[in-house]
């Protein structure tokens, strides 16, 4: 296994940044503190999800920092851009790396995820980390994780699908598709508890520890293609 790291972007300085959010005080504040980092440069803000592919395209940035919130719905954005076959990077501000849609976001393409509340040392050198072809999860890049993933590959492998049960990968395929623990016992008509053992196995058999880890590992190895 490879450690998880994206061919890096041929980007020549400063790097050029695209802000989507639909809060007007968060872009310009968000505005302000970026262009006190020498290297990076504002290019546009997006206030609307339905043209942020046209914006995108006209623009033409390194990276875009994507709100998660309402006015812009995230993962729509995410597979329109997607579709479009730009070569920036997304990087995903979100309240908490917790949030439900946050693997999903990963899975359809998002490059890193950061917390709107983190340090702006934090949200500057995920900028360069995601420019330089890594992933990044909260406060580190993730070829850390991926390190350990590869690491334990071997180990933990069992079968193809890394001695997980047919529940098990059908529970991997709620997860990354952004349900709840309490989403999941409703839609397999199971208790909230038996989900959570579920995860606990899942994890054990992974080497993951949280959902984040899970999305990644399970879009790195096509743990789902075929289920």
């Amino acid at each position: 296994m490879r450690a998880i790291v994206a061919t890096p972007l041929k980007i020549q300085q400063p790097v050029r940044i695209v802000i989507a959010d639909e809060q007007p005080i968060f872009r310009d504040g968000l505005r302000l503190l970026i262009e006190t980092e020498p290297g990076f440069r504002i290019v546009g803000e997006i206030g609307n999800g339905s043209e942020a592919v046209a914006r995108v395209r006209e623009l033409d940035p390194d990276i875009l920092l994507l709100g998660l919130a309402g006015g812009i719905p995230l993962l729509q954005t995410l597979r329109d851009v997607g579709a479009a076959r730009m070569s920036m990077r997304i990087i995903v501000l979100t309240p908490s790396v917790d949030t439900p849609d946050v693997p999903r976001a990963l899975q359809l393409g998002a490059r890193g995820v950061v917390p709107k509340d983190s340090a702006a040392d934090v949200l500057f050198e995920s900028i360069r980390s995601v420019a330089s072809g890594h992933y990044w999860i909260g406060g580190e890049s993730v070829s850390k994780v991926a390190s350990s993933l590869r690491e334990l590959e071997t180990a933990r492998r069992r079968s193809k699908a890394f001695g997980l049960t047919r529940r098990e990968l059908e529970i991997v395929r709620a997860v990354v598709s952004g349900y709840t623990n309490k989403e999941i016992a409703e839609r397999f008509t199971i208790s909230e508890n038996t989900v959570k053992r579920h995860l606990t196995h899942i994890f054990n058999k992974l080497g993951a520890s949280n959902r984040v880890e899970l999305a990644l590992f399970s879009a790195h190895h096509r743990l789902l293609d075929g289920i």
